[in-house]
């Protein structure tokens, strides 16, 4: 029984015996369990010959090591017996989970730090444990303490020599992530141990700006008294702003209106124009964004003889945002509160000016607005604010920027649920517009064009990874595949126009021209044989009674616009070995491949052949195909000469070697 019920029969009345005596046999048994336990270990320990032992205590399981699970899970006469009997590294790192995210390469004394175990953290330190140790983030263990808010902790480490200026890879500190979540405890510990209050992290941001977008309003006030200063970081923004994106008006309140004059008056006003917008899209509070957006219009255009503030002039009227103006004057302000749809575009254009297309939050609430939209059964809104965003994030972002990734598959997603719903009976009325190639197109050349951009990356001799930019590449190009084959599923379309036809078949050749290879070696015609792009989706053009199957209508206009279908992998697998390799292995794409000359015999560099790949997997290639139809006298003569060893260089002309050499 856990330690949980006993704790409650201490509740109980002890008057009835039987309960009395329960709880006594019950502790009882706990105690000889124990003692059993340790003698079990002591004697199985202490059995192994000391080298046998070592190996054992440094051995890991799923990355990590017997004291980093002790010391992460807080079993201290586990880690106590490991250090002191078994001679445990104590620096020996391994790989921990914390709120779903596996830290690499975490020291015993960091994961106990992180886990809130002070004992184990006493007993580390006392056995000679670095404390200024990190993980591969550059992680102490006394940040991963502020982290928590382990203040026991954080003073134990800093009096026994922990620095606290040690920041992580992005250059956060200690006190960074103490005002960022919010531990004024240890805030004020850290600040009265001198930390650096206006230290700036990789992208600029200092513990203000944590402060300001975590909403802790006591630690701002501490942080402003020990000499804060309103910085910017990289994009431009102070903390003022950071807490006016983030919605906390508290902060954005104290700071416009504090005696020592730390904001200017153009400040304050984009900070409470800011906030309208917030208010607006996070909020859903028009009323109370128009009051915000009325204060800032005040402070523009004052009444006490002030030189106004006028709205920048050169601002240009974007269609995606209905080609929405800024008002000038009360009057216009007001009639903005009888349009929700003019209040939401002008917290678009508001936030675009002040922040810049290169600020993540930018796009992100335009993207969100263009899903609002969609879920309202709009779709064209939804495509127009969602182009913008992409065409924003392409300007400002490097090439195979995941934001860039995210929203190109945005538009996959969008396409796949509109055609499904045209498939379905209407619901309630609502009818979904069809799928156009105008509607296609533009985005499928926006992620060749993001493939492309990928390729002259790789060609650039300051690229220093080129596996990630691969990898990056390849999420590309499966997200342009999903594209094409939506381009594909719509030549099924009876009422389809030849010009149509033609325009999608010229589409799709752009992306089999480009010829690009991506992580080992493969083809897009590869990618989608494979399988790879229909599992990273749902989308019904990849589905095939239930389990993800690649598109055979897609192979096929791939096939037939000069996909090479013989093409070889880093393995020396072709498509079609790759096909072979699912299951169920797909009938239509293996037919498809065989028609347009793969050779159902060619051999990969394991000297396995499709037919032999489909026997692992419990297939037979003749439930799927007549392999006599597909097997060619040249065939046979080539895999004679290679099964008996044949000397065929000098007698079998040259242009034969290849195809000897495949089979």
């Amino acid at each position: 029984m856990s330690s949980g019920v006993w704790d409650l029969m201490d509740l109980m009345p002890t008057r009835c015996k039987w309960i009395e005596r329960l709880r006594r046999c019950g502790k009882t048994f706990l105690r000889r369990q124990q003692r059993l336990l340790r003698r079990i270990r002591k004697v199985y320990l202490h059995g192994f010959r000391s080298d046998k032992l070592k190996m054992l205590v440094r051995a890991k399981v799923h990355g990590a090591t017997p004291l980093v699970i002790a010391c992460r899970n807080g079993h201290y006469d586990v880690a106590e017996y490991l250090i002191e009997r078994c001679k445990a590294d104590i620096e020996q790192p391994g790989a921990v989970t914390f709120d779903g995210e596996t830290i690499e390469g975490a020291p015993p004394l960091w994961c106990a730090a992180a886990a809130g175990h002070l004992p184990l953290v006493r007993l580390l330190v006392r056995a000679g444990a670095k404390v200024n140790s990190t993980t591969k983030t550059h992680s102490t263990p006394l940040r991963a303490a502020c982290f928590d808010g382990h203040y026991d902790i954080v003073k134990f480490l800093v009096e026994n020599g922990a620095d606290i200026e040690i920041p992580n890879r992005h250059g956060h500190t200690c006190l960074m992530i103490a005002c960022y979540k919010g531990h004024i405890r240890i805030a004020k510990y850290l600040l009265s141990l001198k930390a650096d209050v206006n230290r700036k992290s990789v992208k600029g941001n200092t513990a203000l700006h944590d402060c300001a977008e975590s909403g802790s309003l006591h630690i701002l006030k501490m942080l402003l008294l020990h000499g804060a200063s309103m910085d910017v970081d990289s994009y431009g923004m102070t903390p003022l702003l950071a807490a006016a994106v983030t919605g906390h008006r508290h902060i954005v309140e104290h700071l416009i209106n504090d005696e020592n004059g730390l904001v200017s008056r153009q400040q304050r006003i984009d900070a409470l124009e800011l906030l309208g917008a917030t208010c607006v899209d996070k909020r859903r509070d028009m009323v109370g964004a128009l009051a915000l957006w009325k204060r800032a219009m005040d402070d523009r255009f004052p009444t006490d003889g002030s030189e106004p503030i006028s709205k920048p002039k050169d601002i240009p009227c974007i269609e995606a945002y209905d080609y929405a103006v800024e008002p000038n004057d009360a009057q216009e302000l007001e009639e903005l509160l009888a349009d929700p749809d003019a209040m939401r575009m002008q917290a678009l254009v508001i936030r675009e000016r002040i922040l810049g297309p290169a600020h993540p939050d930018t796009s992100y609430y335009v993207r969100y607005r263009g899903a609002v939209y969609a879920d309202a059964g709009r779709f064209l809104r939804c495509r127009q604010l969602w182009h913008h965003a992409l065409d924003m994030q392409r300007t400002v972002l490097p090439p195979l920027s995941p934001l860039t990734q995210s929203s190109l598959y945005s538009f996959v997603e969008l396409f796949s649920y509109m055609l499904a719903e045209r498939a379905r009976p209407p619901l309630r009325g609502r009818i979904v517009p069809p799928v156009t190639f105008e509607d296609i197109d533009p985005v499928f050349k926006k992620a060749l064009s993001e493939v492309e951009r990928g390729v002259q990356l790789l060609d650039c001799k300051l690229n220093l990874d080129r596996e990630v930019t691969l990898h990056t590449m390849q999420a590309v190009m499966i997200i342009a595949l999903h594209l094409a084959a939506l381009l594909a599923q719509l030549l099924d379309d009876l009422d389809i126009s030849p010009e149509t036809v033609k325009q999608i078949h010229k589409a799709v050749y752009t992306l089999v021209k480009l010829d690009i290879k991506v992580r080992q070696g493969r083809t897009p015609l590869h990618i989608v044989c494979s399988g790879e792009a229909a599992r990273s989706t749902s989308s019904s053009q990849f589905v095939d009674g239930g389990k993800p199957a690649p598109s055979p209508a897609l192979v096929g206009l791939m096939l037939r616009l000069g996909a090479e279908p013989d093409a070889r992998d880093a393995e020396g697998n072709t498509p079609l070995h790759l096909a072979c390799m699912l299951n169920p292995c797909p009938a239509d794409v293996v037919r498809k491949l065989l028609e347009h000359g793969a050779h159902i015999d060619t051999v990969n560099y394991e000297g396995n052949t499709p037919a032999e790949l489909l026997v692992t997997t419990n297939q037979k290639l003749w439930h799927i195909v007549n392999p006599l139809k597909y097997t060619t006298l040249k065939c046979l003569a080539a895999r004679t000469v290679k099964d008996y060893n044949v000397p065929y260089r000098h007698v079998v002309p040259q242009c034969l070697h290849s195809t000897i050499i495949t089979h």
